[in-house]
C-alpha cells in the first residue's frame, strides 16, 4: 500500500491518495461554515452542481435511485446506482464513466461517498471518499477533485468560483503524479 499526503499550508485541506495494487482511493475532508442541509443541497441539487461541479446532473434521490452526470468541458458521462441516500448525512453512489477519448476503458467500478458531519453548532465537516478508481485515473483525478471542492467552498461563500483548470494546475504538485 502506498499512501501520499501533502500539506497545503495555504488551506491545510489537501486530500490523500492511497494506492493499493491497481486501485486508488482519494479522500478529502473540508470544514465548511454552513449547516449540513445547505451543504447537502449543494452536492445533490442539479442546479447547484451545474455551478460548482460544472456538471449536468440528473439525480433520482433515493436508495437504489440513479445518478447521470455529464461533466463539462471534458464531456465525461458518469452513471451509477445510489447506494446510500441519507439526507443530510450521507450520499454514496457508483461512479461509472463511459469510455471516452481521455479514458478509453472508462472507469467501471468506482464509488464516491459524501459524508456530512456536524461541526459544532453550525458548521459541517464534509468527507469525500472516491474509491475503486483505477490507479491512473485516481492519480489524474486527485488534483481535479481538490479543485472542485475549492469551487464548492467558494460557491457556498457566494464568492467568485476559481477557474477549475487554474486551480488544478495550482494544486497538482501537492499530489502524486500519474506520470510517475
Amino acid at each position: 500500500m502506498k499512501n501520499a499526503k501533502s500539506n497545503d499550508t495555504s488551506n491545510n485541506q489537501v486530500g490523500t491518495v492511497t494506492i493499493e495494487g491497481e486501485y486508488a482511493t482519494l479522500r478529502y475532508e473540508r470544514r465548511l461554515a454552513y449547516p449540513r442541509e445547505v451543504v447537502w443541497k449543494a452536492i445533490t441539487d442539479p442546479k447547484e452542481l451545474a455551478m460548482w461541479f460544472n456538471t449536468k446532473a440528473i439525480i433520482d434521490g433515493r436508495n437504489g435511485g440513479t445518478i447521470d452526470f455529464v461533466s463539462a468541458p471534458a464531456g465525461f458521462h458518469t452513471t451509477g446506482r445510489i447506494l446510500v441516500w441519507d439526507p443530510p448525512r450521507a450520499f454514496e453512489h457508483e461512479w461509472h464513466i463511459a469510455p471516452h477519448p481521455d479514458l478509453p476503458n472508462g472507469e467501471p467500478e468506482a464509488v464516491i461517498r459524501w459524508d456530512l458531519a456536524r461541526d459544532g453548532d453550525y458548521g459541517t465537516i464534509l468527507t469525500v471518499t472516491h474509491s475503486r478508481l483505477t490507479r491512473s485515473t485516481g492519480l489524474g483525478f486527485a488534483p481535479g477533485m481538490h479543485a472542485f471542492l475549492d469551487r464548492l467552498a467558494a460557491h457556498l461563500n457566494h464568492e467568485a468560483l476559481p477557474d477549475w483548470m487554474g486551480r488544478y494546475e495550482a494544486v497538482k504538485a501537492l499530489y502524486p503524479s500519474w506520470q510517475a
